[in-house]
C-alpha cells in the first residue's frame, strides 16, 4: 500500500504487511540513508511490535518524525492485511 506521509521530509510511505509481518518498506524522498537504515530493521518485525517501538518519535521541533509516520503506515497497512 502507499501512505502519504504528513509533516516531514519524507512524502510518501510504499509498505506491504502480511499476516502482521513487515515484509516490505520503501521511503520516497527524506533522509536516503537513515530511512534505508530503517526500513531494513523493520522489516520481518512483527507489526505491533514496530509500531510500539516507532510511535511518538519527534524530528527536531516538528510534532512527527518519519518512523513516527512509518508508525501509521504500518497501522493502515494492517486495516488492509
Amino acid at each position: 500500500m502507499i501512505y502519504k506521509t504528513k509533516g516531514t521530509c519524507s512524502t510518501q510511505i510504499d509498505i506491504d504487511v502480511e499476516e502482521g509481518i513487515i515484509k516490505h518498506v520503501s521511503f520516497t524522498n527524506g533522509c536516503n540513508g537513515n530511512l534505508q537504515g530503517v526500513s531494513r530493521l523493520v522489516e520481518g518485525m512483527k507489526a505491533e511490535d514496530a509500531i510500539a517501538k516507532l510511535r511518538g518519535i519527534k524530528c527536531g521541533f516538528k510534532n512527527t518524525s518519519c518512523p513516527d509516520q512509518l508508525s501509521y503506515a504500518i497501522e493502515a497497512a494492517m486495516q488492509n492485511d
